[in-house]
């Protein structure tokens, strides 16, 4: 193995393992080493982008290496995004998406691009493209899931209409219109809705079922269909609406499982205040887009992008320090292991960052009802909060715990909820229901993060 080689296997290995600046000191070596090699020059820009330094043009290197591959485009967009290039952005990917109207992962980048900065005609990229490929069933399935996340249900009705008067009723425009039907609700009440599709086994489906089962109030039709998936990798999206079955349905199960509050703990960083407020300046730096992504839970307000704990910015690096003792002591007092249990059957050694992230949200800002079936353990670290006199009646601004999604209507309460204070670490099972209550008037500005222990999480559930 050349010394290059070696310089880049070691990038990758410290990149594995978060150690982002120890990786970027041996990619830059590699890179001056052989500044040509395609591999090493990917592997420079995708580090650099998740320290949190400027990787656009070292993308377009990468890219001009290795042309075939479209999606280093992308990933060069979603840089130059980041730096605040939003309009050459938005150019690169229209031209890519003009010579491959049929690139869906394209399409995707750019509607999230612009549903950020604010364009209520975010998706317009698709409808041209179906000018030019008009049978791609596929690209205009992709158009419809894009405008029903972000919950445009008549726009994305007439998406399926102008598909299937096109090419024909398939089976995924069929489960399109199921899904429509029950999350817009319009066929809410109608309990046979899925019957038609019983046949077809699909996680994605089967969290449809479940969420119009509960919301229809068959609970022991939900709960079968979360069961479908005990054992496997997918029980980790079905948790959290067993756990609402169990609930509506007396199944003293659920204390095994939630607990209550058993499981959610708040941590003082220790923060002083001027250590608070020069975080606070760093993050709102980071703020740079007008609104949040549509598949996210944040509404009122915005959300950062890139890994932010894995940034090299020494105020960023001083937060996560903190950050880190605190989960390693949420860890080892967790209750003893239980190979069943969503959160008790994963190893306590070696923990890493899923995914992490800053959220600032302006008055009558909140999140709503989620989870984080990716993660293990997820968390709210406030770095700002409003007084208690600008946020108005408790608990207005708390951070709520048990709480089911509204629109499944259960009318069941939290568990319990949280009060914001800067420097508070709340730390809680991923597969947790959790969302914010509205406040009147302040800034409420948060990190956030999902951790993973660095060993795969054991799914066998056999007490379900």
């Amino acid at each position: 193995m050349s010394e290059a080689q070696a310089l880049f296997q070691r990038a990758i290995a410290l990149r594995e393992v978060q150690d982002l600046g120890g990786a970027l000191d041996a990619i830059l070596l590699a890179a001056k080493a052989v500044p040509n090699d395609p591999n090493v020059a990917l592997g420079l820009a995708q580090i650099s982008f998740e320290a949190g330094l400027n990787a656009a043009d070292l993308y377009a290197d990468a890219a001009r290496l290795q042309p075939q591959r479209i999606d280093l485009q992308r990933s060069r967009a979603a840089a130059l995004a980041a730096e605040g290039r939003l309009t050459e952005a938005e150019a690169l990917l229209e031209t890519v998406l003009a010579a491959n109207p049929g690139w869906i992962e394209g399409h995707r980048c750019l509607c999230g691009m612009r549903a950020t900065a604010g364009d209520p005609d975010f998706a317009r990229s698709f409808s041209a493209a179906i000018e030019r490929d008009p049978a791609n069933f596929g690209l205009r399935m992709a158009w419809f899931h894009v405008l029903a996340t972000a919950r445009q249900w008549e726009s994305a009705r007439a998406v399926i209409t102008d598909a299937e008067a096109a090419l024909g009723e398939r089976q995924a425009s069929l489960l399109g219109k199921l899904f429509l039907a029950s999350e817009s609700g319009k066929a809410a009440e109608n309990a046979a809705l899925f019957d038609g599709v019983e046949h077809v086994q699909d996680v994605g489906l089967d969290l449809a079922r479940v969420r119009h089962f509960l919301r229809g109030g068959q609970i022991e039709r939900a709960h079968d269909v979360c069961l479908r998936h005990a054992g496997t990798p997918p029980m980790r999206a079905f948790w959290s609406y067993l756990s609402l079955a169990w609930r509506l349905l007396g199944d003293a199960r659920v204390d095994w499982l939630d607990g209550g509050m058993r499981d959610v703990r708040s941590f003082d960083l220790g923060f002083s205040a001027e250590e608070l407020a020069e975080l606070a300046r760093t993050l709102r730096q980071l703020h740079t887009m007008n609104e949040p992504w549509h598949e996210q839970s944040v509404r009122g307000g915005t959300q950062t992008e890139r890994p932010l704990l894995l940034r090299i910015d020494p105020v960023i690096a001083a937060a996560r320090s903190k950050i880190e003792a605190a989960v390693a002591r949420y860890i080892d007092e967790l209750s003893p292991p239980d190979a069943t249990h969503p959160l008790f059957a994963a190893p306590r050694g070696r923990f890493l960052f899923a995914g992490s992230w800053s959220v600032k949200l302006r008055p009558g800002g909140y999140h709503a009802t989620h989870t984080h079936p990716m993660g293990w353990i997820s968390s709210a670290l406030y770095v700002t909060a409003p007084e208690a006199s600008q946020r108005g009646p408790a608990p207005a601004g708390y951070l709520q715990f048990g709480n089911p999604p509204p629109e499944l209507g259960l009318g069941l309460e939290p568990y319990g909820s949280v009060e914001p204070k800067p420097g508070r670490l709340v730390l809680f099972p991923s597969t947790m229901w959790h969302g914010t209550v509205p406040f009147t008037d302040g800034e409420r500005m948060t990190i956030a993060f999902d951790v993973v222990p660095a060993q795969s999480i054991p799914n066998s559930p056999d007490k379900a």
